[in-house]
Formats: structure tokens, C-alpha cells, sequence
């Protein structure tokens, strides 16, 4: 079995992934990025794509007393995604987790609000949308932003990522229309294994994305 390709940084692996959408003809209306990582990625794909950036926010819930461990998360309009296998097992209860969704679920529309700045929130009502992120590991972010955009009544979720173990893609293909990723390695450790380069995106450099490109 061949190793897996590692990107020289999340730029290229944006370029990759807008040749492999339009190769594929996925005809798209709007780009989605997720932030922070996944707006260097989304700038190229919209480029490639010839449509509009924007963003979809999401944060995780943490496990009582280990706030790193998702037990889930909550997109900013308050969709949320729960691992009920996980949440079982850190002893919480529905109290905790509605407490903490409400929390994170404010974060994430105070960090959406953020990113836009004066820009209006897109209509996304009957339009295809391509989300996009740097990779994904066990999902949670993405399944609450992916929840997110079935409630705003999307007509068609293309998931676009440069790598992810092929067991959270498999999920992820239950919630989306159509998941294109680049890379399945079986060994998964950490997204970050698969880049050269892949250094921690600035809330301020994420930002600079959305304001480059053809408005």
C-alpha cells in the first residue's frame, strides 16, 4: 500500500482539492471554510471554484473536568452534534451538557461575528455549499457545522478535506451529500502528520482569506 502524500502546507492542499471539485464538476455555489485552519484551504478552493468564501462556525463541548476531550459541539445557530457513547462515559448529565452548549454555542456565534465583521451572513437556502477544513480526526466540529447547514435548509453538503481516517469519513458520508478526501491512511495519529508545514493559523491571518479574492 502506498504511504500517504503529506502537503507542503494548507495552500496546496486547497489547490488539490479545488483541482480534484473541479475535475469532478461539483458545481458549487458558495464556499464554506471552518476556522481557523480551514480558511487558508478555503481561499484556494473558492478560487479554483469561482465562488464566493465565507465561513461555518462550530466549537466543541468538553468532557466535565477535561475540557480538550469532545464529548460534542455546537455550531453557531446552536446545532448540535453529541457523541453519545463519549458523553455517557465522562459521567455528565443532560444539565452539564446543555449548560456547556449554550456556552460554546455562544462562542461560536461571537467568533462568526467576529470573522464577518460588517459582512451580512450568507443565504444559504436552497444553494450548494463545499466545506472545507485542513483535515479531520474524530469529526465533531465538522458533524455540528454539517448539522448547521441541513437547518438552514442547504440544498446540497459537499465535504471537502485533504485527509481523515476512514472511519470518520465513513460517518461523515452519512451526513453530507458527497465527501471528497484526498488522503485514508489507516495509520492516523494527528491531522498535522500529513503537512510539512503546519503551524497554528492566527485569528488575524484566517481573517485575511475572506477579505482577498474577487468580491
Amino acid at each position: 500500500m502506498p504511504r500517504p502524500r503529506r502537503f507542503r502546507d494548507r495552500t496546496e492542499a486547497g489547490e488539490l482539492l479545488g483541482e480534484t471539485l473541479r475535475e469532478r464538476e461539483i458545481d458549487a455555489d458558495i464556499v464554506l471554510a471552518i476556522p481557523r485552519g480551514g480558511l487558508p484551504l478555503g481561499r484556494a478552493v473558492a478560487d479554483a471554484l469561482d465562488v464566493p468564501l465565507d465561513i461555518v462556525v462550530a466549537t466543541k463541548i468538553g468532557a466535565p473536568g477535561n475540557p480538550e476531550y469532545a464529548i460534542g459541539a455546537v455550531a453557531s445557530d446552536g446545532s448540535v452534534w453529541r457523541n453519545e457513547e463519549t458523553f455517557r462515559g465522562t459521567g455528565g448529565d443532560e444539565m452539564y451538557f446543555e449548560r456547556k452548549r449554550e456556552e460554546e454555542a455562544a462562542n461560536a456565534r461571537q467568533k462568526a461575528e467576529r470573522y464577518r465583521g460588517d459582512r451580512a451572513e450568507p443565504d444559504l437556502s436552497g444553494r450548494t455549499a463545499v466545506v472545507v477544513d485542513d483535515g479531520v480526526a474524530t469529526g465533531s466540529t465538522i458533524k455540528a457545522c454539517l448539522l448547521r447547514l441541513r437547518n438552514a435548509s442547504v440544498d446540497r453538503i459537499v465535504l471537502a478535506v485533504p485527509v481523515g481516517p476512514p472511519e470518520t469519513i465513513h460517518e461523515l458520508e452519512e451526513m453530507a451529500d458527497e465527501v471528497v478526501c484526498l488522503e485514508t491512511p489507516e495509520s492516523f495519529m494527528g491531522v498535522g502528520q500529513f503537512y510539512e508545514r503546519f503551524e497554528q493559523v492566527s485569528d488575524e491571518e484566517a481573517m485575511t482569506y475572506l477579505d482577498t479574492g474577487a468580491e
